[in-house]
């Protein structure tokens, strides 16, 4: 059976979160996350509870907009895959 891709489906990956502080535009910290797989969202909150607690909100918007517009979503790989240390080097760059 195959795969249904939808909304539920890609809210449910294993997405590769980057997270860091910085400070707005008056000096006040603010938390941010990232996700490595769609470089153009973040999401800020000022405290790295409210943001994992309301990332995936966003998170939800924008993959809608997306299966919507028919653009490609990148998943994040999975354990399974192969990593950076599996390549034959040697087979792919010439000598």
């Amino acid at each position: 059976m195959a795969v249904v891709k939808d909304i539920d489906y890609y809210l449910n990956l294993n997405w590769t979160l980057i997270e860091g502080t910085d400070l707005d535009f008056v000096g006040e910290l603010y938390h941010y996350i990232e996700i490595k797989e769609l470089p153009s969202f973040c999401f800020c909150a000022k405290t790295s509870e409210i943001a994992h607690k309301n990332y995936k909100k966003q998170l939800k918007l924008m993959l809608n907009i997306m299966i919507e517009d028919g653009i490609e979503i990148i998943e994040p790989k999975n354990d399974n895959s192969e990593n950076d240390d599996s390549i034959d080097w040697e087979d792919i760059c010439p000598g």
